[in-house]
């Protein structure tokens, strides 16, 4: 997730877009773990890749 938001921070799409898909199995990871609920884990990685796409715009 750091890198992620590091990545969109330099507003380099491609790191980010590289980022989030190395992040999404481990937040998912998380949920079958019971680290975090389901809504919360599909909220954050919503809310990743729409930053994400933003960036093309």
């Amino acid at each position: 997730m750091k890198k992620v938001e590091a990545a969109i921070a330099s507003g380099n799409k491609a790191e980010a877009q590289k980022a989030f898909t190395e992040a999404q199995p481990e937040v998912m990871r998380g949920v079958s773990k019971g680290v975090l609920k389901l809504n919360t884990a599909s909220r954050k990685i919503s809310r990743l890749s729409a930053r994400i796409k933003k960036l093309a715009a």
